[in-house]
């Protein structure tokens, strides 16, 4: 497919398509947990909960019959599926263990306190071979010291670098308490000690930007956030990269009608896009998008596609915020049509509309307002 300019209405419909948004849900079940997740190569993780937590959310969304207990069994029973550093805490498929190994090599070369950590790096994993999987209060290394986010205790700081290298992998957790056990008795042995299939710096930041492109959808060539946590992806190194995969035919350039930069998007989503193109049905579909939700890391391209503009307010203080301390977009057919915070109702075992606000005022009807409360009802008894 030829270069091509399409209209904002189209795009919308091409990214919602591509994140399995709109029309009839085409991910079910446990297999549908994997499957999206392998469209996505990863969604991200955060454990704050107050109608679920991000990456439940994200899934909640997309899965039709998704439980909790899925994702569950997925991490930490049949480890089809691990915790991982890619843009920051994410979920990612197992299968793509060998392709972070230049990260884990490089905690291996060079972190925080490691000489420190050094020096009882074997005892603890020793204590872990002995005694099963651990959470740092197991160990015995209470004082604190500096650490990326903040003073931590030694023992965090231990196990967060035993983890970081690759030694040690999630057990599983228990609310946000995370418990940590020997890798190799968790992870086969050939994805291991594989080699990095990756072979160059660039070839490295190929990978992850493709990546990138296809949890959204499209992506510009310049800065964003969605390419967070993605090491050496400056300018520079940026455009080698885009016109490496321009030139190798792994992506198009896309223009869309009052954006002036070109988008781009994975040549194997072109039968998305003309899909996208040709279709007239709509899609009568109501979902509330997690805050960190894949469709939204680019906030800069929601604005200029979606015509919509968020921001997560949880981290603004309450006299400055415009919405609410966690507030869902909410997404009807093609657009996001307001935002909604729910409450958790304990004693029921349900969420309530603690608060909404409409987009533009025309969307404020009887009929949507039905739609978004019978959802409401659906999304409690999958979220509970």
């Amino acid at each position: 497919m030829n270069k091509i300019t399409i209209t904002k209405k189209q795009a919308r419909r091409f990214m919602l398509m591509k994140q399995g948004l709109y029309g009839d849900k085409i991910f079910s079940g446990k297999q549908g947990i994997y499957d999206y997740i392998k469209q996505a190569s990863c969604i991200q993780y955060d454990p704050i909960d107050v109608c679920g937590k991000n990456h439940e959310l994200v899934l909640q969304s997309r899965v039709k019959g998704f439980e909790k207990h899925q994702l569950f069994e997925l991490l930490y029973k049949e480890r089809k599926l691990f915790d991982w550093l890619d843009k920051c805490m994410c979920i990612c498929l197992t299968s793509d263990w060998p392709y972070f190994k230049h990260e884990r090599d490089r905690t291996i070369q060079s972190s925080r306190n490691k000489s420190d950590i050094d020096k009882v790096a074997n005892d603890v994993l020793d204590f872990i071979k002995e005694k099963g999987p651990v959470c740092s209060s197991d160990l015995e290394y209470k004082h604190k010291i500096d650490w990326y986010w903040a003073p931590t205790s030694f023992s965090r700081a231990i196990l967060d670098t035993l983890y970081k290298r690759g030694e040690l992998v999630f057990s599983h957790k228990k609310n946000t308490r995370k418990y940590y056990d020997l890798t190799s008795r968790h992870i086969q042995k050939e994805l291991i000690n594989a080699v990095n299939p990756n072979r160059t710096d660039i070839d490295i930041l190929k990978w992850h930007v493709l990546r990138r492109i296809g949890s959204v959808g499209m992506l510009h060539n310049n800065s964003s956030y969605a390419f967070i946590g993605i090491r050496g992806l400056k300018a520079k190194e940026r455009k080698q990269v885009y016109a490496d995969l321009i030139e190798e035919g792994i992506v198009n350039e896309l223009m869309v009608d009052g954006i002036v930069k070109p988008f781009y998007f994975e040549k194997s989503d072109e039968h998305i896009l003309e899909k996208a193109i040709s279709s007239n049905e709509t899609s009568n579909r109501i979902e509330f998008i997690a805050p960190l939700d894949n469709l939204l890391w680019d906030r800069k391209i929601v604005e200029e596609v979606f015509e919509f503009s968020y921001k997560w307010e949880i981290y603004t203080p309450i006299v400055d915020r415009k919405y609410g301390y966690y507030v869902l977009p909410i997404l009807f057919d093609d657009s996001f049509v307001g935002r909604i915070e729910l409450r958790r109702n304990k004693e029921e075992n349900k969420f309530e509309m603690k608060n909404i606000w409409w987009e533009n005022e025309e969307n404020n009807s009887t009929d949507l307002l039905q739609k978004i409360e019978d959802h409401t009802k659906e999304f409690s008894d999958m979220m509970y």
